[in-house]
């Protein structure tokens, strides 16, 4: 049987007969670390077993987003990255539901028999053993197996996985970034945390300054990182490069409240203009801090860049020094 194509679907009125039949599971999946793969392992595995689509469910804005919203933690990654993360999983279709007052007035059996099963048509759920859900916050995993033996589709429950003694969670992930735990983001993860993002024009300052960038604009996306950072950037050709990144509001030669990724590439030259980059963070060099004139600016910039080639120089070649 061949695998059925990849497919983002917006909304549950962009559903059609032919995405009902399928193996799911729901959830916001940010940061898709090293427990979102163990679940999406279950879903592709129940999936494989059904001879089913595998198919996950995601709101727009996050649930937590919408009902803090400018007090809702920074995001781990983008819906475009977190996409195409859960694509790269073996996941073969994406469901996006627009999280507002009408979904949020949802009872559980609601939510059940309008998404789940007029909509979707599940054949199987992965779900954890402590999921909520509806506006009644009724909906759980014994609610879910008592209507799928009325409706005909099945439950399990997804497994919890820890590291280092404790469970691995996105607000974990959040945590370890702010304190500049890289090593253990990364071993939560399974990669090292990174910005994926298209090279913009900016305003030439770095080049200026001697100091060129590549400018990814992060527009509406708030980071969980501000700083300087030791970082390395993988190329649209393949190629990595070392560098010094700057995530913030540059507020010495800025009064632009959006924040922007500026990457420095140590030894490179050419353009990247309007190419896709991946940003991979590795070491906080220092905060963020507005200068009392471009020179001395100028200065710091040469010192995060030599302290950004110090920091992936091999260690044996460290030690010679």
């Amino acid at each position: 049987m061949n695998p059925a194509p990849r497919e983002f679907i917006r909304g549950l009125h962009n559903l059609r007969p032919r995405h009902r039949g399928c193996v799911a599971t729901i959830g916001s999946f940010d940061g898709v670390h090293l427990g979102h793969r163990a679940i999406l392992r279950q879903l592709t595995d129940a999936a494989h077993q059904h001879g089913l689509p595998a198919v996950v469910i995601i709101f727009e804005p996050q649930p937590h987003e919408f009902f803090s919203r400018e007090r809702a933690p920074a995001r781990l990654m983008r819906l475009r990255e977190k996409v195409q993360a859960l694509f790269d999983a073996g996941v073969q279709r994406i469901l996006c539901l627009r999280f507002n007052d009408e979904l949020r007035a949802l009872s559980a059996r609601e939510f059940i028999d309008r998404i789940l099963v007029k909509g979707l048509g599940i054949r199987h759920i992965v779900v954890g053993d402590d999921f909520r859900f509806g506006c009644d916050r009724r909906g759980d995993f014994n609610l879910l197996q008592t209507v799928g033996q009325e409706q005909g589709f099945t439950v399990s429950d997804s497994c919890t996985l820890e590291v280092a003694g404790a469970r691995v969670s996105s607000t974990r992930i959040r945590e370890a970034l702010e304190a500049g735990d890289f090593a253990l983001a990364e071993q939560l993860l399974g990669r090292p945390y990174r910005i994926t993002g298209r090279v913009g024009y900016g305003k030439q300052l770095g080049r200026e300054l001697g100091v060129p960038t590549a400018n990814v604009q992060l527009r509406r996306y708030r980071s969980p990182l501000h700083g300087v950072f030791a970082v390395k950037a993988r190329l649209p050709d393949g190629r990595t490069h070392p560098g010094a990144a700057n995530v913030g509001v540059r507020p010495t030669v800025s009064g632009d409240p959006q924040p922007l990724l500026e990457v420095h590439l140590l030894d490179f030259s050419g353009s990247l203009y309007g190419q896709m980059i991946e940003v991979e963070f590795h070491g906080k060099l220092r905060e963020e801090q507005k200068f009392e004139s471009v020179d001395k600016l100028r200065e710091q910039l040469q010192k995060d860049i030599a302290q950004a080639r110090q920091f992936f120089e091999p260690k044996a070649e460290r030690n010679r020094t």
